[in-house]
């Protein structure tokens, strides 16, 4: 399918490096979202959580779950660096390690560090893996918006699509709610915890749901932190120029996005147990996103099973940042 049209359905990160592979593979791409791409809209995973691109506890995860996001998380460099180069937006990729601490299993954490090839320091009861890299998240969507508006990529803000309707023919028109009717070779659908709303009718087994998770944001002095630290499911890290992300929930309440008193204190007390310079200091900001949860973080990722111009890159949990490289790669080598 060289040289085609194709639409992607979805502009967060996992919808927009899709698109830019598919851009570089000589397709013609518009990019399809319901909202404003790279805005701090209400919902959306993309920009709301914090960029750490490395699986958390990833010993715990199936194989399949490992190897995309360490393919993801290795990539991450060089399209920084590339975003950087042609957008002048810096998607801040910083090698800051990540540093666990108990409790956890540490022979279990070694051995799985061992057969992975990723170095690790011992520091007391604590492992720190120096290779894992932080991506600001917010500024990457934003430099990839510029990317595809640079490249030629059509963006369709504000516009919705209408649910699927149940066929097994491949798909020649897709309408939004507005009554316009989209036309392309291919569709490939990134649209995250809405992907299930959209292909309900055509694709009964897609398990994805909205699961929620809330953040808290700091300020404090460039450096306080030196790396990303993770305690009992709850993780810390600080951006170059002193703001501090403590996070997150994982909450089944639907497509409810609003946050709550109860998590905040939660989340606050945890955040300060883990530096407990943060008593006393504000909170700049407490929100929440909707991550498209799967059972064990399996993401979908190929052609739907009977229409055969339809691609799914969707359903990535909580690492659809950590995988969104090496999964836009997989997708975009189906239609080449």
């Amino acid at each position: 399918m060289a040289n085609s049209s194709v639409v992607v359905v979805g502009g967060g990160i996992v919808g927009c490096l899709t698109a830019m592979q598919l851009r570089k593979q000589g397709h013609t791409v518009s990019l399809v979202e319901r909202n404003i791409i790279a805005a701090q809209t209400s919902g959306e995973s993309s920009w709301a959580g914090a960029g750490i691109a490395f699986p958390l506890l990833p010993w715990f995860y199936q194989d399949v779950v490992n190897e995309l996001a360490l393919a993801g998380a290795r990539a991450y460099p060089a399209v920084s660096a590339e975003l950087f180069s042609e957008t002048g937006i810096d998607p801040e990729c910083t090698r800051h390690g990540m540093l666990i601490q108990p409790p956890f299993d540490l022979q279990q954490a070694i051995a799985w560090c061992a057969r992975f090839g990723l170095e690790y320091v011992l520091q007391g009861d604590n492992l720190l893996i120096p290779e894992v890299v932080q991506i600001r998240n917010p500024r990457l969507l934003q430099s990839l918006k510029a990317w595809l508006i640079k490249h030629g990529v059509t963006l369709r803000e504000q516009t919705q699509l209408m649910p699927l309707q149940e066929s097994s023919a491949p798909i020649k028109h897709w309408q939004t709610t507005a009554g316009e009717t989209l036309s392309a070779d291919a569709f490939v659908v990134t649209s995250g915890a809405w992907s299930f709303e959209l292909l309900k009718q055509t694709t009964a087994s897609l398990d994805i749901k909205p699961m929620r998770g809330q953040m808290l944001l700091y300020h404090m002095a460039p450096g306080l932190l030196p790396h990303i630290v993770y305690r009992d499911g709850f993780y810390m890290l600080q951006r170059r120029d002193g703001h501090l992300l403590a996070g997150s929930s994982l909450e089944d309440v639907g497509f409810d996005t609003g946050v709550t008193d109860s998590m905040r204190q939660e989340m606050l007390q945890k955040a300060e147990a883990i530096l407990p310079a943060l008593r006393g200091q504000p909170i700049i900001k407490h929100w929440s996103g909707l991550r498209p949860g799967t059972p064990h973080n399996i993401p979908t990722i190929g052609r739907h099973a009977q229409i055969e111009n339809l691609y799914l890159n969707t359903g990535h949990f909580r690492y659809g940042v950590t995988m969104a490289p090496e999964c836009a790669r997989r997708i975009a080598a189906l239609l080449d």
